[in-house]
């Protein structure tokens, strides 16, 4: 089980489904923002970073398979991919953990008191949200947090990274 070993349909069926499960997975994470209203903690917003740079590494993978550039480049990418989802696994269990009181969460991720409410501009009225604390979860569906659902997301996804890059064609 090398990197050097032939590419082949996993590796293309696979960084297929990693782009797209984080396509689907941040875009849902955004449209909750967006279109929900609920406004990220600063280590909701940590989260997102494994997904921003591994879309697009996992669409280069895709396309150096398609391309059938050396089997080294496509399983080095997938490899990429699935560091970047063990790294997001972290940071979901981190989070669920601090949302769950199991251990403290950055000091500077707190509850802050909201400043007085006045007719002022558009960048004083920007400057006036007040992100939620990280350690009140926004919404609970079957048991699990947004944070802990990234988890489930993300293990999966760091799975079929995983074994793309390692396994044979």
């Amino acid at each position: 089980m090398t990197l050097t070993a032939a590419t082949g349909r996993i590796q293309t069926i696979s960084a297929g489904l990693a782009a797209l499960g984080m396509t689907v997975t941040v875009g849902t994470a955004l449209g909750f923002q967006h279109i929900g209203g609920y406004i990220p903690c600063k280590l909701c917003l940590e989260q997102r970073l494994p997904y921003y740079i591994g879309i697009p590494v996992a669409v280069l993978a895709l396309l150096a398979a398609a391309f059938k550039l050396p089997p080294l480049v496509v399983r080095g990418l997938l490899l990429v991919v699935a560091l970047l989802m063990t790294w997001s696994i972290w940071l979901g269990a981190f989070h669920s953990g601090v949302e769950w009181g199991w251990w403290p969460g950055p000091t500077d991720c707190g509850a802050v008191v909201a400043p007085p409410s006045g007719s002022g501009s558009l960048l004083d009225q920007l400057d006036a949200v007040i992100p939620p604390s990280c350690d009140q979860a926004a919404g609970r569906f079957l048991g699990l947090s947004f944070a802990g659902w990234n988890v489930v997301a993300s293990v999966a996804l760091a799975a079929v990274a995983w074994v793309a890059a390692l396994k044979r064609a």
